[in-house]
């Protein structure tokens, strides 16, 4: 029963995983959600924790990536009403998160989150397989193409009659007068 909840919560947080600026992301209210704190407490604990953020581990949106990830995710239609922007956390910002709330429920779901983005790596990676994959047949294609219309031209040549040459006359030709 434990494994299908984890499972359960894995896809859950799968999910709220987006894709902005080329890095997988969690929005900081969707991260306060799964850490059953307010965002105002989680971004209250970042502030105070500075050092513990760089820039790989969390970033600010702009307005304009903000208004596409409330268009893009219904769930995150409350963040209209705010008027600061959202911060957004990879998968180390995520973690580190857990650690400056240090409750035993970040601790928990850190777990999950960890989880969930190994999982989209390991599907990106599937994906980024098959398309070399495809990439590979698509190649073969073209060569079989080339080589099937060679193929093509020398059957033809075949088929098609050579416009037999005239004979010509061996010996001397009189010119016959009337």
């Amino acid at each position: 029963m434990s494994n299908i909840i984890s499972v359960d919560r894995v896809e859950r947080v799968e999910k709220r995983i987006l894709l902005i600026r080329g890095e997988k992301v969690i929005i900081d209210a969707d991260l306060a959600e799964f850490y059953r704190v307010s965002t105002r407490r989680l971004n209250e604990q970042v502030r105070r924790n500075k050092s513990r953020f760089p820039r790989d581990f969390m970033f600010r949106l702009t307005r304009q990536e903000k208004a596409e990830v409330i268009s893009a995710c219904p769930h995150l239609t409350k963040l209209r009403r705010t008027r600061s922007l959202p911060h957004a956390f990879t998968e180390h910002g995520a973690i580190m998160v857990a650690t400056v709330l240090n409750s035993e429920q970040a601790v928990e779901m850190s777990i999950f989150i960890v989880r969930a983005f190994v999982k989209l790596r390991g599907v990106i990676a599937s994906h980024k397989e098959l398309a070399r994959q495809i990439e590979a047949l698509e190649r073969k294609i073209v060569q079989h193409d080339e080589q099937i219309v060679a193929l093509f031209k020398a059957i033809k040549q075949l088929i098609s009659p050579k416009p037999v040459p005239k004979k010509r006359q061996i010996g001397f030709r009189t010119i016959e007068k009337k």
